[in-house]
């Protein structure tokens, strides 16, 4: 029974830590501390929130690997689902924001800014995953579900290449997300997965 609730309370702490900068942002909307354009402060700020929800999403492998804590592993499918979310979430800004509900408005926007397509696939990537991420969905793809589950990974690349054309102007930012990226990617070569518990095990002998 404690370790249920030792669970459950941290659950709950990373539900409250994923949803604590939708909070943040709204709260500085409401408040008139968002800049001039209120709209844009959401909509950037919700999308560099999804890249990190992925971001965080990924390490959980390697970081059970390299732990062996179970904690890592019982909040995976949850950041998962946050990712979507915030992806989500990201999405609705657009529309309201930029293009206030005008769908109409859309094809032209697509032309002048192609990076909403790469975005939109990523979009649909990251919900196939969540709408699969529940046990009846493994039981039913079998040995199919983790090849589709490492979809994740190109939705990363795709996510980055959304974020390059958005802020090309200003690359110190997108590289910085871009090597964080590239090094979760480098833990899940195989390789380095192999090394990881015995990183582990070197680290607990110091």
């Amino acid at each position: 029974m404690a370790t249920q609730r030792k669970w459950l309370a941290w659950r709950v702490a990373v539900f409250l830590a994923a949803l604590a900068p939708l909070i943040v942002w709204s709260w500085q909307v409401a408040n008139n501390a968002a800049g001039p354009e209120p709209g844009r402060y959401l909509l950037l700020n919700i999308g560099i929130g999804g890249l990190w929800m992925l971001l965080f999403t990924l390490s959980l492998t390697p970081l059970t690997k390299l732990t062996r804590w179970k904690g890592f592993a019982l909040i995976r499918r949850q950041l998962g689902l946050w990712t979507l979310a915030y992806a989500t979430l990201h999405m609705l800004s657009y529309a309201l924001f930029i293009l206030g509900l005008n769908w109409a408005l859309l094809g032209s926007e697509i032309v002048k800014r192609p990076y909403i397509i790469v975005g939109m696939i990523a979009l649909i990537g990251l919900a196939v995953l969540g709408a699969t991420s529940n046990k009846w969905s493994m039981r039913r793809l079998g040995k199919r579900w983790k090849p589709l589950h490492k979809f994740s990974y190109a939705i990363l690349g795709l996510v980055l290449l959304h974020f390059f054309w958005v802020v090309r102007a200003d690359m110190g930012e997108w590289a910085m997300y871009a090597a964080i990226g590239a090094l979760v990617m480098a833990t899940r070569l195989p390789p380095v997965s192999r090394t990881l518990p015995k990183l582990r095990h070197r680290l607990g002998r110091a």
